[in-house]
């Protein structure tokens, strides 16, 4: 950019992305075969590659502008809008994510859970939320109105807020995402080949859902199990029985808690990660490669995968666990949380309070302090691990 506000291009222009037109920007952002600029007077222009339509922007006023590989997004002062390619599908415009607010719920992503790094969706900015769900690299919440809000990475479109405002719960997985509403109805978006088909979805209702690395899974209202996506060490082929309440998954595994508290596993058992303890359980958690579960007697049980002490749990007494990708957090009775395992990008380095919650992620945790504040810490590449937030 010129102090005159012309934008000025050089290098590789098999796409003519180096031949920026003339004019006055206020900004210009280069892409991998094309490029962007704001206009003085709010608009958006691209030039070079529009395969996709990624130098077709989205008509509208804009503050900023970001060109991508093969796609763009703006930001105007109410929204987001972006254009071109997403994976196998088109970008459509997405609703800024809400501002952090006070939240009542965490959850566990399933196996704590990328892929090659897209355009991740901003961190959340001021709404209620009532449930969190933490993943390999991007978040999904749910808000008080019962509409869902995601950020991070977004290469699949994992993190595109869902059209809806009657959800119950939300479910962050490696590549995508899943909700149930209040009705058990099921949506998911995200990597296709990971979630079931809209004739699948439709085909019950559901109680739980879980998503993980690249399959899913949901507790019909029956309460018997249904898989759908990569079937890989038959991760997706569920055991029978008919008194299932919740379902977690892994990266290759996947287990069911019953309501008698029993767990039974199925897909890879290569690091004993199906090899349940002995007890009654009434919550479970699942790692890539490992499995926790929460005793009646509120004593955490882990197996599997330990190459990082993942599964040495710290003794006391918890009311909730959450397995990431190689590391684990307890909530204990007095609120505090710990964490043992890999410490690469900080995760398990819990900041001071007192928490009602806890989630891993792949590298990062987050957690509800007693505030209503929503804490995370670890690795924030892809903004989904913002810093601690007050309501």
């Amino acid at each position: 950019m010129r102090k005159n506000g012309q934008a000025e291009c050089w290098g590789m222009n098999n796409y003519g992305q180096s031949d920026a037109p003339d004019g006055v920007f206020t900004q210009v952002s280069a892409g991998a075969w094309h490029s962007c600029g704001l206009r003085k007077s709010g608009t958006v222009e691209c030039w070079g590659d529009d395969e996709y339509d990624q130098s077709n922007p989205s008509p509208g006023n804009y503050i900023a502008v970001s060109a991508g590989m093969r796609h763009s997004c703006a930001l105007s002062a109410t929204s987001t809008s972006c254009w071109g390619r997403r994976d196998d599908q088109p970008l459509e415009a997405i609703s800024p994510p809400p501002a952090r607010g006070v939240a009542t719920d965490v959850s566990s992503g399933g196996n704590g859970g990328g892929t090659t790094p897209g355009s991740p969706t901003p961190t959340p900015t001021p709404a209620t939320f009532t449930a969190l769900s933490t993943s390999w690299r991007h978040t999904c919440a749910l808000r008080s109105t019962r509409t869902i809000a995601c950020w991070g990475q977004n290469t699949n479109g994992e993190s595109a807020d869902p059209v809806g405002s009657s959800f119950s719960a939300v479910d962050a997985g490696h590549s995508h995402s899943c909700a149930l509403t209040s009705a058990g109805a099921l949506s998911c978006w995200g990597l296709s080949t990971a979630r079931p088909t809209l004739a699948q979805a439709q085909s019950s209702t559901f109680t739980a859902v879980a998503a993980g690395g690249g399959h899913t899974c949901a507790v019909r209202s029956a309460g018997t199990l249904v898989c759908w996506g990569s079937n890989a060490n038959d991760k997706a082929t569920p055991v029978s029985g008919s008194s299932f309440t919740a379902v977690d998954l892994g990266e290759q595994h996947s287990c069911a808690l019953t309501s008698a508290g029993t767990i039974s596993c199925w897909g890879s058992n290569d690091n004993g990660q199906r090899n349940v303890m002995a007890g009654t359980y009434t919550a479970l958690s699942l790692g890539a490669f490992h499995t926790c579960g929460l005793t009646s007697a509120r004593a955490i049980v882990c197996w599997g995968a330990n190459g990082t002490r993942q599964t040495e749990v710290v003794a006391g007494t918890y009311t909730a666990v959450s397995a990431g990708r190689a590391h684990t957090c307890g909530l204990r009775s007095t609120g505090a949380i710990v964490c043992w395992g890999w410490n690469g990008s900080g995760q398990t380095t819990v900041p001071a309070g007192t928490y009602t919650a806890v989630a891993a992620g792949r590298d990062h945790t987050c957690g509800i302090k007693t505030d209503g504040a929503i804490a995370c810490w670890g690795d924030n590449t892809h903004n989904q691990a913002p810093q601690t937030r007050s309501p």
